[in-house]
C-alpha cells in the first residue's frame, strides 16, 4: 500500500508494474535486461481517490492519462530496476499530492485609476510618434 496523504492511500491491486528494456546508458547489458519500469495506476476506478482529485489528476497527467482512465508513468533513468521502480512510485505520489491540493480561487481585480491614465498616456505618445512617420510634403 502506498500512503499519499493522511486521507489517501493506494492499494497494491490498483498498481500494475511492467518491466521493459530501456534505452540509454548500460552498454551491452541494456540489450539483455529489462530495467525500465512502466507503472500503471487505475485512477478512474480507484475507490480511494475523491472525484475532485480524480478530475485534477486527469488535467495534471495530460498525455499520461489513457482513455480508459489509467495513469501510465514510465521511468528508465537508471540502470537498476529497483531504483527505477522507486522513482516511478515517487512520481505517482508527487502527482497525486499535487492533485489533492485544492487550487486557490482567483479574486478578479480591477486596474487602478493611475494605471489607466499611464496606459492612455503611453498610447497617445506612441500614436504621436507614428503620426510623424508619414510622407514629407514637397519631396517625392
Amino acid at each position: 500500500m502506498l500512503r499519499i496523504t493522511d486521507t489517501i492511500a493506494i492499494e497494491d491491486w490498483e498498481l500494475t508494474e511492467q518491466f521493459v528494456r530501456a534505452s540509454g546508458p548500460g552498454g551491452q547489458n541494456v540489450n539483455k535486461t529489462s530495467s525500465a519500469v512502466e507503472l500503471r495506476f487505475e485512477a478512474e476506478r480507484s475507490p480511494n481517490l475523491p472525484d475532485p482529485v480524480k478530475r485534477r489528476l486527469r488535467r495534471l497527467a495530460g498525455r499520461r492519462w489513457t482513455t480508459d482512465g489509467t495513469l501510465i508513468i514510465q521511468c528508465d533513468e537508471t540502470r537498476h530496476q529497483a531504483r527505477n521502480r522507486d522513482i516511478a512510485r515517487d512520481r505517482l505520489i508527487e502527482l497525486i499530492r499535487k492533485a489533492s491540493e485544492k487550487p486557490k480561487k482567483r479574486i478578479p481585480t480591477r486596474p487602478t485609476l493611475g494605471s489607466k491614465k499611464r496606459r492612455l498616456k503611453a498610447k497617445k505618445v506612441q500614436g504621436e510618434k507614428k503620426a510623424l512617420r508619414g510622407k514629407v510634403e514637397g519631396e517625392g
